[in-house]
Parts: C-alpha cells; sequence; structure tokens
C-alpha cells in the first residue's frame, strides 16, 4: 500500500511539471521571455538579442507563447504597419522560475569548475 502511494505522490509531482515544460521546453522559448521582458519588443530586436535564432525559429516559437497566453502580438495600423510583442500579465508567473534558473545554473557552472 505505501508503494502506491509513493507512485501517486510521484506522479502528482511528475504531470504539472511535464505540463510545464511541454509549455517553456526547447532552447529559445525562455531567451524570447527574458528579451521581450526586458524591452525588445520588435521582432529584429528579439532576434539581435538571441544568438544563433533563426527568423524562421523565431516566429514558430512567437506563435508557440501567444497561443499559451504568454506573449501578445500588437499590430500597430499604420503604414507601413509595424507589428510588437508584449508579455502578458500571465508570464509574470514565470519570473520566480525564470530566476531560480538562473540562480541554479550560476552555482552550478561554479560546481563543476572549482
Amino acid at each position: 500500500m505505501a508503494q502506491k502511494k509513493v507512485h501517486c505522490d510521484c506522479l502528482d509531482t511528475i504531470k504539472p511539471v511535464r505540463d510545464t515544460l511541454d509549455v517553456i521546453n526547447g532552447k529559445w522559448k525562455v531567451p524570447i521571455i527574458i528579451s521581450v521582458g526586458v524591452g525588445n519588443d520588435r521582432f529584429t530586436d528579439i532576434q539581435e538579442s538571441i544568438p544563433g535564432i533563426t527568423p524562421k525559429v523565431l516566429a514558430k516559437e512567437l506563435k508557440d507563447l501567444e497561443q499559451h497566453k504568454l506573449l501578445k502580438r500588437i499590430i500597430i495600423d499604420e503604414y507601413p504597419i509595424k507589428i510588437s510583442y508584449k508579455l502578458e500579465p500571465y508570464a509574470d508567473t514565470l519570473t520566480p522560475l525564470i530566476y531560480a534558473l538562473k540562480d541554479w545554473g550560476v552555482n552550478h557552472k561554479r560546481k563543476v569548475t572549482e
């Protein structure tokens, strides 16, 4: 009986963590969120702030983040039409996670280079 409870407790943690990783997984989503969060709101600015990202990948990832309600695409109806991106307030819920990942990364790098 105790073993089954441990299994359920494990799944109670694994499932939400997996759901989170499904949203922010990959090489580019968190850097895009960080880039837009610090004020890069135009496609070119975002691309230039993230070394190595291609326009095709950036466009795909921006659409994914928009579908997950983390990012908003804003069309400015002028001539020429301008498109900018802004984080949705919901994206602020990722801030503690991003800082925790940053702290862990700094500490891990320090640990493996000692």
